[in-house]
């Protein structure tokens, strides 16, 4: 069961959520606007459902609720940023922008960062780049709850990544994805409903393919993409350290196994590492917008499959289910939710999150 919720309010509950901790106002508003847009896109494992995570490492200390980055090295198209473990999207808005002055300078910019948290979701970032005409890219180490192929034990994240390029008319090619199988909330929802997960998401604690959810987050843990080796998961697992090439290894961060992990160790700071890249395609051959339009018609434009109806391209699902939140100016959220969301509500002595 859901109820509507507005976009305006559920904005609002957020930030006043994160002041009443002590975050910084500006900081509350990027925080909020960056959960609700997920919300908007359909991911709602990274949405409102993450406020409590939030919240939980600035009253740990784990985060810091004031403060900015700083810029630690600066080249023309290039530069390193400390985060000093500040909200992931405070850090990955200021190296966004960043990025895309250079990339308005100089044709591209390429910003590392260390000493980050926790960013949402990756389109996030990427997408900021669309406003401008550019290609964007995003992509950030993560909590080791994956896998390896031939491994046992969970020790790489789900190493997310996001590329955007624009179309026409505002249309565009948007796609953000993990290098994991599913995502970690997948798990969990199957395990909250009692049911059996599809094969080839997680493993159990001797790195066998189980379809025990309870198996594989207690004990064992996700499939890198692709699942077993015999289905190209090793290409899964080769992505991820790739990403981490970038996000941790380039920006001095913590990466591979020695990324914090997800339980057990909620009072060590994060220091994740991301890389943000912006590319304006004016630089290169004319036309890029027209001939990424041809692109995502000609697939688009396929025959369907006997039993579907459209051949969609990255962005496409989130977009539907943009147009649908923009239509009623609200969201469906879960019921169970929105009471969890009136228990921190209490707690911190704010007003509750209203519904329509």
């Amino acid at each position: 069961m859901t109820k509507l919720v507005s976009l305006v309010a559920a904005r609002s509950f957020i930030e006043r959520c994160m002041t009443a901790i002590g975050t910084e106002p500006k900081h509350s508003v990027a925080m909020a606007n960056m959960l609700i847009e997920a919300d908007i896109r359909g991911h709602f494992t990274h949405g409102l459902y993450r406020l409590e995570m939030y919240m939980r490492d600035i009253e740990n200390g784990v985060t810091q609720a004031r403060g900015e980055p700083s810029l630690e090295k600066d080249f023309a198209a290039t530069a390193l940023v400390d985060g000093n473990n500040l909200p992931g999207v405070v850090v990955g808005n200021y190296c966004m922008d960043l990025a895309i002055k250079k990339a308005k300078d100089y044709g591209i910019g390429c910003v590392a960062c260390r000493g980050s948290t926790h960013f949402g979701i990756a389109a996030w970032y990427s997408a900021q780049a669309l406003q401008h005409g550019m290609i964007g890219v995003s992509l950030s180490n993560t909590f080791p709850v994956v896998v390896p192929t031939r491994a046992a034990k969970p020790s790489i994240g789900t190493k997310p990544l996001s590329v955007a390029a624009p179309g026409r008319e505002g249309d565009n090619f948007l796609l953000d994805m993990a290098t994991s199988a599913v995502a970690f909330g997948k798990l969990r929802m199957c395990r909250v409903k009692g049911i059996e997960m599809p094969q080839g998401w997680g493993v159990d604690s001797k790195g066998l393919e189980t379809v025990n959810p309870v198996e594989a987050m207690d004990r064992g843990g996700l499939s890198p993409l692709g699942g077993a080796e015999i289905t190209g998961g090793y290409k899964g697992f080769g992505l991820a350290m790739m990403v981490d090439v970038f996000c941790g290894i380039l920006s001095g961060s913590a990466f591979g196994t020695d990324i914090k992990r997800w339980k057990g160790q909620e009072e060590r700071i994060h220091n994740l590492g991301h890389c943000f890249i912006a590319v304006n395609p004016k630089v290169y051959t004319d036309g890029f917008e027209d001939r990424m339009q041809a692109s995502m018609d000609q697939y688009r434009n396929l025959e369907p499959a006997e039993g579907e109806t459209a051949v969609l391209v990255a962005g496409d699902p989130e977009r539907e289910h943009m147009r649908k939140v923009r239509r009623d100016g609200a969201i469906h959220y879960h019921v169970n939710l929105l009471q969890y969301m009136d228990q921190i509500a209490d707690r911190l002595g704010v007003e509750h999150l209203p519904t329509l």
